[in-house]
């Protein structure tokens, strides 16, 4: 893209794999079809190879998207790029011109406006000389009359012949000059007729030549016909007319006492004429430009002519259907030479005003009639690399508009087989392996990739969530609870997309979390780009083939050294993948998976969405009651539900039960899920009146710190006597992973009311977003520290030896990590909770070390040993 033109580039128009298809039908029928059988043949594939359907669909769908956005390459971008041609025309850029490498109708439409925007750039390019020409040539003739006649005025010079003859000079020269502007505009208005008569050159040439002799230039004729009685069928006023402007040009630049020579001969299709001088000549190159209208030349030029006379020289050949150009001299001669070839049957020029002159289609090689040479040379040349081609919006960039614009992002073909390998290596760890150490260098490998290629990688809060997600992915080696690595996997992705984008509000989080499966989306055209730089790597066959001859090289010898010892065809087995078909399947679907997903966030890295969408500046209320009187309604609310929280502590259960029928266990049970909504509404209620408040005076600020710090005050004792309930039910009735991460949510709820208090005492909340995100991620990290399911059986264990009651079917669910707490337990009840724990037989791929902790704790009698609940005290 150049610098002074943005959106034209300079570049070589790129087939595309359907171009020789020559209906859009037919390659609208052919995308169908092909991306109707990958479909269903994936889909087969999937479902012999055991590919579950969550993995299996998504596969499908993208893969099924990457063949049509490839096979659909070129299809409507010359449409795309004809509107915003038409734009740039429309501001006066003729310079513009589309890509049309295809044979289909879209294909020949874009041609056939890459000649209308040539013929359009020539039209204008000739307006703009004709004026600037008619402008230089008028200005000559009317200066000089009015330096005449201002010298005639103020009596500097005698009204004698001489003067009188200079003005009327320079009129009959304005007069020269309109009446061949008045003939051209006849040509282009398509007013001019042909009146044919039969006309003897010889005669026709001779008067020509006598006009000619009146100008006084000092040059001899020398007229020949051959046949001397030659007659030929033509219209006689322009003939004469053209012949008179051959001589005027040919005198006017012979030198004093030069010749110019007339010859007209007859020849197989008609008759030739002639006219040489001994002027300097006219150089090659320069040719065709001298019967363009003004198309003078200064080094040739002569002085006194209006540069329109070889113009109509040529409108004249044009009419009779005939051709004229410039030739070389005669042998052993100097000068110009011209010649005008005429039919014997005049053909009548279909004429039109050039500006809407309309032609033929031609391919690129067509050949073009030399007598409409000079009008459409260039009509059917195709783009070539120094043409200037026009780059519109993408369909892609149609759909984003300015939310997630493109901006060219250079192919990068490393990104894409880094992605591919961090995949790679998904399909021979994880298939057939519970989360371990192979599942966090997966991870691991992924978030290097993804933030190597990153724009926002500097960035401190990039470089905290990257440590963050660090953390959060060694769960899966620490911890055997699949609930809490999930958990913290979801959570590595919420702080991955935020920094890739480097968000600092909650919309901005969110469109975040949007964009990564739109990236998939998004980035096709880019990675159309990366694919398309193979072609141009000059390295790319030693590249192949180095890699054949190290993956040979690395095969022959592990199979030789594999069968000759017997550990290091173990340590190899457990290296390479068992490649089955059904494995292989699978491998290969979570290969794709795996490296499409970390492609589409390497792209999201690469070219970040504008997520800080502004929504304006805001408009805060007229009077202050329209948003106090809400807040200390709201306030009020909350002093009531106190009260009523306070009745019921001082009141005792017997007045609870008095009044509502419930026991105090079933009381704070039924109330601590809308106590967590009432404290997230708190928030939304918080950051609704802190927009609308106006902020103007000091009482204002007074009033919105006073009236929402008292909500948040109150916020704070509803979280703590959430809390407290959830406490209270948990004792009753035990504890469980779901309670414990309600508790924990809750409590971050209480977090946040903290920080906004902060945010009201200094009235800057630009910092709460992100540490709302952080402080998530961060106690996340906090309940996977404590061991949550070890802490869960811990303190179902300590309520068990309080109350005799305990959920051996619910501890027996837990994960391996709770078995060094359960071991724990008296002889007579600790098969009750082990009896359903199972010794794992884990790789070094799986190591995992709640696992690994708990396997010299877990006997083979006690796993093995069925139990009923009927034997275990305490159910």
């Amino acid at each position: 893209m150049t610098a002074d033109s943005p959106g034209v580039v300079e570049s070589v128009p790129r087939s595309a794999p359907l171009d020789q298809v020559r209906s859009v039908k037919a390659k609208l029928g052919l995308l169908v079809a092909v991306s109707t059988i990958l479909a269903s043949v994936l889909a087969a594939v999937g479902a012999v190879g055991g590919v579950p359907v969550w993995l299996s669909i998504p596969v499908t769908v993208a893969l099924a998207l990457a063949v049509t956005q490839l096979l659909a390459v070129g299809m409507t971008s010359p449409l795309r790029e004809m509107t915003a041609a038409a734009r740039g025309m429309a501001r006066g850029n003729y310079s513009v011109r589309v890509t049309a490498t295809s044979s289909d109708e879209v294909g020949e439409l874009g041609r056939a406006f890459n000649r209308m925007a040539e013929d359009l750039a020539a039209v204008d390019r000739q307006r703009r000389e004709l004026v600037a020409n008619v402008s230089h040539e008028l200005r000559t003739p009317l200066a000089a009359l009015c330096a005449v006649l201002e010298n005639l005025v103020d009596g500097v010079a005698e009204p004698d012949p001489v003067a009188l003859r200079t003005a009327l000079d320079q009129a009959e020269r304005l007069s020269a000059l309109a009446s061949d502007l008045l003939d051209l505009a006849r040509v282009d208005a398509g007013k001019a007729k042909l009146t044919t008569t039969q006309v003897a050159v010889q005669e026709l040439l001779d008067r020509a030549v006598a006009e000619a002799r009146v100008t006084g230039r000092q040059v001899r004729y020398d007229v020949r016909v051959t046949p001397p009685a030659l007659t030929v069928p033509a219209d006689r006023a322009r003939l004469q007319q053209l012949i008179a402007n051959l001589l005027d040009n040919a005198s006017r630049h012979s030198p004093a006492g030069g010749e110019v020579r007339i010859t007209a001969r007859q020849t197989d299709s008609g008759w030739r004429l002639e006219v040489a001088d001994d002027g300097p000549g006219i150089p090659v190159a320069d040719r065709d430009r001298v019967f363009e209208r003004f198309g003078t030349l200064t080094e040739a030029d002569g002085g006194g002519g209006t540069g329109l006379g070889l113009a109509i020289a040529r409108w004249v050949t044009d009419l009779h259907g005939g051709t004229i150009h410039f030739v070389d001299p005669e042998p052993r001669r100097t000068g110009a030479r011209v010649r005008v070839d005429l039919p014997n049957r005049p053909r009548p020029f279909a004429h039109a005003p050039r500006k809407a002159q309309e032609l033929p289609m031609t391919e690129p090689g067509d050949q073009v009639r030399p007598s409409t040479a000079s009008a459409v040379k260039t009509t059917s040349k195709p783009v070539t690399a120094t043409s200037t081609v026009w780059v519109p919006e993408s369909g892609m960039d149609l759909m984003f508009g300015k939310f997630w614009p493109d901006a060219r992002v250079p192919g990068n073909l490393r990104v894409v087989l880094w992605c591919l390998g961090v995949g790679l290596l998904a399909g021979i760890v994880l298939p057939f392996r519970d989360l371990g150490l192979g599942t966090f260098l997966v991870l691991l490998a992924a978030g290097a990739v993804i933030l190597n290629f990153s724009v926002n990688r500097r960035s401190r809060f990039t470089l905290t969530c990257a440590a963050l997600c660090v953390l959060l992915a060694a769960t899966v080696v620490v911890r055997d609870a699949e609930w809490i690595a999930v958990l913290s996997l979801f959570a590595g992705g919420a702080l991955c997309v935020a920094a890739l984008v480097n968000g600092r509000s909650v919309p901005a989080f969110v469109l975040a979390g949007i964009a990564w499966p739109l990236a998939g989306l998004r980035g096709l055209p880019w990675l159309g780009r990366s694919v398309r730089t193979v072609g141009g790597l000059r390295a790319s066959a030693a590249m192949v083939r180095t890699i054949v001859l190290s993956a040979l090289a690395v095969l022959v010898f592990g199979l030789l050294f594999s069968s000759a010892d017997a550990v290091f065809a173990e340590w190899m087995g457990a290296i390479v993948p068992d490649l089955e078909l059904d494995s292989f399947i699978l491998r290969a679907f979570l290969t794709i998976a795996v490296g499409g997903v970390v492609l589409a966030a390497t792209y999201l890295g690469m070219n970040p969405p504008n997520v800080e969408v502004g929504t304006g500046p805001v408009r805060p209320v007229a009077r202050r009651y329209e948003w106090l009187a809400p807040v200390l309604l709201v306030d009020g609310v909350f002093l009531v539900f106190l009260a009523a929280q306070a009745t019921v502590s001082f009141g005792g259960h017997e007045y609870l039960e008095r009044v509502t029928g419930l026991t105090y266990a079933e009381y704070v049970h039924q109330g601590f899920g809308q106590l967590t909504v009432a404290t997230a509404l708190t928030l939304l209620v918080v950051w609704a009146a802190a927009r609308k408040a106006p902020r103007t005076t000091p009482s204002d600020i007074a009033w919105l710190r006073g009236s929402l710090g008292l909500l948040c005050l109150l916020t704070l004792v509803v979280v703590a006597s959430a809390l407290y309930r959830m406490h209270v039910y948990q004792e009753a009735y035990g504890f469980t992973q779901l309670r414990l991460l309600v508790d924990v949510f809750e409590g971050w709820l209480g977090l946040l009311v903290i920080g906004v208090m902060v945010a009201g005492v200094t009235l800057k909340a630009g910092w709460l977003p992100r540490a709302a995100l952080l402080s998530g991620a961060g106690l996340l990290l906090m309940i996977a520290a404590i061991n949550p399911d070890a802490w869960i059986a811990q303190h179902n264990i300590d309520r068990y030896t309080e109350t005799g009651k305990v959920d051996w079917y619910y501890l027996r669910g837990l994960s391996d990590d709770a078995v060094p707490v359960l071991a724990k337990l008296p002889d007579n009840v600790r098969d009750c909770a082990l009896s359903g724990y199972e010794r794992s037989t884990d790789d070094w791929l799986e190591w995992n070390l709640g696992r690994h902790r708990a396997q010299s704790l877990l006997s083979p009698e006690v796993t093995a040993r069925g139990l009923t609940e009927a034997s275990c005290p305490g159910n």
